[in-house]
């Protein structure tokens, strides 16, 4: 955490932020209470460059919810003003996580740590990426459970080579942010797990290249070197995932209050929602209407800005 940290932490990003208009924000936050300090940084992200500032501050009322309501409509407000809040990240974050605690960070995988779902992938190599494309879709929105959904999906993958799992691993990319994010939690000794409705053979390499804590996933059934299109073992679904968070944060001591859980889809919502901070990120709405954070910009980097934690080149605003 910034030394120059406290009270609340709120965040506004934006592919372009007028600076007149943050200027009035800051002054407004200033009227209603205090300001204790406010920095602006930048961000990539795959549609361009991100623009953030954030502010520590304490309003009048800042200790029930009408303080932090009325941060979350100045912010409000202002996205309208830079476009829309879609194409806007607001945060508000009443309670800061406490340093002298453990931290931990769990993160989904697919669309979330990486920027591609793995399943597509593998049944591109099928010729089925379409037919996969959209089931997968359909579960991440919820509308299909999960576990079913899966099965189906790698049910078009039986047959193919086991040479696929290496190819596949090499065309995933860790999304912009993702070292940055582990680097802030990693670095004081704080545990960061990944959990995945994926597969291990391309979660475990991924896991050890990013310097992960530990991770879970779903199987891949192999045999005479080939994909039998079946999984091995209890499918990791949102019930599994929530459940490992659990099992991670008392094996690591780390309250609830400072456990942060970030996910994009359906499957993600018992583990956000269980998690003293749960973060939407880029997320289809049946998760976002449920999270604490909801982050529009793909850079993951932006969540720990969210949280208040350091960044060594943020400018004093």
């Amino acid at each position: 955490m910034t030394d120059a940290s406290a009270g609340a932490v709120a965040m506004i990003a934006a592919d372009q932020l007028d600076g007149a208009l943050i200027r009035s924000l800051t002054a407004e936050f200033d009227r209603r209470g205090v300001v204790h300090h406010a920095e602006a940084a930048s961000f990539s992200s795959a549609t361009g460059p991100v623009r953030a500032v954030r502010w520590w501050l304490s309003l009048a009322d800042s200790d029930d919810d009408y303080g932090t309501q009325l941060i979350h409509s100045l912010l409000e407000d202002a996205a309208e003003q830079l476009g829309g809040v879609e194409r806007t990240t607001t945060t508000v974050l009443p309670r800061q996580l406490d340093s002298s605690g453990t931290r931990m960070l769990i993160m989904d995988v697919d669309s979330t740590l990486i920027d591609q779902e793995v399943i597509d992938l593998l049944a591109d190599h099928a010729g089925r990426a379409a037919e996969v494309a959209a089931v997968t879709e359909r579960a991440m929105r919820g509308e299909l459970d999960f576990a079913e959904s899966l099965h189906a999906r790698v049910q078009t993958l039986a047959g193919l080579p086991s040479s696929v799992l290496t190819e596949t691993f090499a065309r995933v990319s860790a999304t912009a942010g993702a070292a940055e994010l582990i680097a802030a939690f990693s670095r004081d000794g704080h545990p960061v797990f990944a959990v995945s409705g994926g597969f291990t053979q391309i979660l475990a390499p991924l896991a050890q290249q990013l310097g992960l804590t530990d991770f879970a996933a779903n199987h891949l059934q192999l045999a005479d070197d080939q994909l039998t299109g079946r999984v091995e073992g209890e499918v990791v679904d949102r019930t599994v995932k929530r459940r490992r968070m659990q099992q991670w944060a008392a094996e690591y001591a780390a309250d609830a209050q400072n456990v942060v859980a970030v996910g994009d889809g359906a499957n993600d919502l018992d583990m956000v929602t269980s998690a003293g901070v749960g973060v939407a990120f880029c997320a289809k709405p049946a998760l976002a209407e449920h999270a604490d954070l909801v982050i529009r910009h793909r850079n993951l980097e932006l969540v720990g800005y969210a949280l208040g934690l350091s960044r060594k080149d943020a400018d004093e605003y």
